[in-house]
């Protein structure tokens, strides 16, 4: 049996139940039995087929209808019900049962038009909320844009003509402020301008020193420390901005659209932050490609003196690293472990995850001549 049937029989039934209750226990009721039989089935049949329109068609379209669709409806259902409420008073001062009865009638009447007529017309209501909440902080953010492009025209135009010297901004994300570097490569002189830190990007690295995660929590906590850090170093100004985007949810869409407006660079170490900046015309400043530019150049042929760390993956191969971390795979260099070798590069092999040197022994001989260990290398 389908749930309609079932609530076909149950409005039945209820109807059938409250016509008895009123025959029997309304003695304001003065009517015909055989009349108040013919009212009663009467009722029970139009009871038997609107009760699943009342009830269970109702229930389906506010499980499978969307939000807005149920907004729409209660506003236009309390829209309904004011103007029943109003005219009230007229329809209760009817003689008889009149009174009684239009005042209910008026209630569900309007009250399924005003449901009607919300959802139908959801899209206009909308636009005229749209149109009276929003449009005055629409127009307020197109005259900021516009008097921010003015600005920057008359930066630039006051630059060009050599009166006045154009002051660089950077964007600072929260990876590169973690990383800790940029602390340390502004100490330098290398960085020149302004760092930029937007209030977002704080909140979001005041957000990570929060949180539950341990990991998370230290290294928020370190990148607090490098903006402290930063703040005290007269090197490089550092200055923290409260302007926001208010359009865009996410920090990294926040940073590229604001470097797009004030047209400066971005200092990150986000890869995907990094490509997606790239996309949109915005100059990036990674501080990993940075790390690699500068490391020392090692060509074929030469010699260098490494410690054998650890063993290499092919039999035989010691491993060694440089002072900026630097792998190089030294064959034949098993036997010298722990040891200060000299070695020379035979290849330089430049990967995704940075440089890798190869190299061999420049000794030869089975065993380790004594005058390579560490004590021995230091007299040297």
């Amino acid at each position: 049996m389908s749930v309609k049937s079932i609530a076909r029989i149950a409005g039945s039934l209820v109807t059938l139940a409250v016509a008895i209750l009123l025959y029997f226990f309304d003695h304001e009721i003065a009517i015909n039995l055989w009349w108040f039989i013919g009212i009663a089935a009467a009722a029970v049949v139009v009871a038997f087929f609107i009760t699943p329109f009342i009830t269970v068609v109702p229930y389906r379209w506010m499980r499978e209808t969307t939000a807005s669709d149920l907004i729409a409806a209660v506003l236009g259902l309390i829209v309904g019900l004011i103007i029943s409420v109003l005219l009230y008073i007229p329809l209760a001062n009817l003689p008889t049962n009149f009174g009684r009865i239009l005042p209910v009638v008026g209630a569900i009447v309007f009250g399924f038009l005003g449901v009607a007529l919300g959802v139908q017309r959801k899209n206009d209501i909308a636009h005229l909320f749209q149109t009276n909440w929003f449009s005055r902080r629409n127009r307020e953010r197109d005259r900021e844009e516009e008097r921010e492009k003015e600005r920057n025209k008359e930066r630039d135009k006051a630059a060009s003509n050599g009166n006045l010297e154009p002051t660089l901004q950077i964007l600072l994300d929260t990876s590169a402020i973690i990383d800790g570097r940029i602390a340390d490569i502004s100490q330098t002189g290398f960085v020149f301008g302004t760092l930029v830190v937007p209030r977002f990007v704080l909140n979001e690295l005041q957000h990570i020193a929060d949180s539950a995660d341990t990991m998370r929590r230290t290294r928020g906590r370190r990148g607090l420390e490098m903006l402290n850090r930063l703040q005290k170093d007269t090197t490089v100004p550092i200055e923290i901005t409260d302007n926001d985007i208010d359009d865009v949810p996410e920090v990294d869409g926040k940073l590229v659209k604001m470097a797009r407006n004030l047209h400066c660079p971005i200092i990150t170490n986000d890869f995907n932050l990094n490509r997606v900046a790239e996309l949109q015309g915005v100059k990036v400043l990674n501080i990993n490609e940075l790390a690699n530019a500068v490391k020392p150049v090692l060509l074929p042929g030469e010699d260098i003196y490494i410690k054998i760390m650890q063993e290499g993956k092919e039999l035989g191969q010691g491993v060694g690293y440089l002072d900026d971390g630097t792998m190089i795979v030294v064959e034949g260099g098993r036997q010298y472990m722990g040891m200060n070798v000299e070695v020379t590069v035979t290849r330089v092999l430049q990967t995704v995850a940075g440089r890798m040197i190869f190299a061999h022994p420049k000794q030869s001989g089975g065993s380790p001549p004594p005058s390579l260990s560490p004590s021995s290398t230091k007299q040297k």
